[in-house]
């Protein structure tokens, strides 16, 4: 399913625009703040956006609305990147996949009716599924596995298979599928970024697994590589390195706390239901088994190669 390519094709003019679906989001701030003064920015998000450059369009609205398809019509398009996927559960908040899944099939119609040249959509690498069985560096082809009891990762999943199938359907779109390892760094707030946080994070007894980290510049480097005409495919988006678990929380200073496997998911979910932890169970498995990607392809086709080194990465955390 890798099938990434560079085909040569006409350059867009300076003044088309890129849609940014899930702009209000941290990762969707921060990279509207990198994008704006290269290209005129259009956001779509119900959420508002505060501190919103003065020359950035934003839409509050729901991407599921008529309001949102005309955004579409418009003939200054030249390409959409797709944010907007819930990758930060909360306690007693439903699973999104009526937000993940049904947007996204809306936003790509739309890109499909109206002849938007170039699609973006940011999955993660995670999507494959930590394993006792992983071998190292999986590519692209790799089938997805997630974690099996955890909805919220299941949703991601059919999210980034729909994505495949219009990949392959409308090969007119140059459709790009980028899959980053964990992204961690000062402005994004999720599972990784949450636990390397903890003062005492809890590891499995007997575990230390090889993790790769990529900081959040990085991949907005990687977004910027994929608008370029011509790449199109299913990348990995790896950073400087694979480093143990263990070697990350000296790094940052942390003292881990060690608990059995068999007592750590029902205490972490008890916990997480009532509200007194930022680290959802259905992440354990990283904490337990590997899951390393090879990260070849968008070295070859896009010339992608991350900026940060890896203390770097690792520190910007804190």
């Amino acid at each position: 399913m890798s099938s990434g390519k560079r085909k040569k094709t006409k350059r867009p003019k300076p003044e088309e625009s890129v849609v940014i679906a899930g702009i209000s989001g941290n990762f969707g701030r921060l990279l509207t703040r990198r994008l704006h003064t290269q290209y005129p920015i259009i956001g779509i998000d119900k959420r508002p956006f505060s501190g919103k450059p003065k020359d950035v369009i934003h839409f509050q609205v729901d991407a599921r609305r008529r309001k949102a398809e005309n955004i579409f019509r418009r003939k200054d398009i030249r390409a959409l990147i797709h944010l907007g996927l819930v990758h930060r559960p909360s306690p007693g908040r439903p699973v999104y996949r009526e937000m993940n899944v049904r947007g996204t099939v809306k936003l790509l119609d739309y890109c499909q009716k109206y002849g938007i040249p170039k699609v973006v959509l940011v999955s993660t690498a995670y999507v494959y599924g930590p394993g006792p069985d992983n071998s190292n560096f999986l590519t692209e082809d790799t089938p997805l596995a997630g974690v099996a009891d955890y909805p919220e990762m299941q949703a991601l999943i059919e999210w980034d298979m729909y994505a495949q199938s219009f990949f392959w359907k409308y090969p007119e779109v140059e459709t790009v599928i980028l899959r980053p390892v964990h992204v961690i760094g000062p402005n994004v707030r999720n599972a990784p970024t949450n636990y390397l946080k903890l003062k005492a994070p809890p590891t499995l007894f007997g575990f230390d697994p090889m993790l790769q980290l990529i900081h959040e510049d990085d991949l907005i480097q990687a977004i910027l590589l994929s608008l370029e005409p011509g790449i199109s495919g299913i990348f990995n988006i790896v950073g400087p390195g694979e480093v143990p678990l263990s070697s990350i929380l000296k790094e940052l200073g942390k003292t881990s706390i060690p608990v059995p496997h068999i007592l750590a998911k029902p205490i972490l979910t008890r916990l997480w239901r009532l509200g007194l932890a930022t680290f959802p169970p259905g992440e354990l498995p990283h904490l337990q088994y590997q899951c390393m990607v090879d990260g070849g392809l968008a070295r070859d086709v896009m010339g992608f190669r991350p900026r940060y080194n890896l203390r770097q990465t690792i520190r910007s955390v804190l």
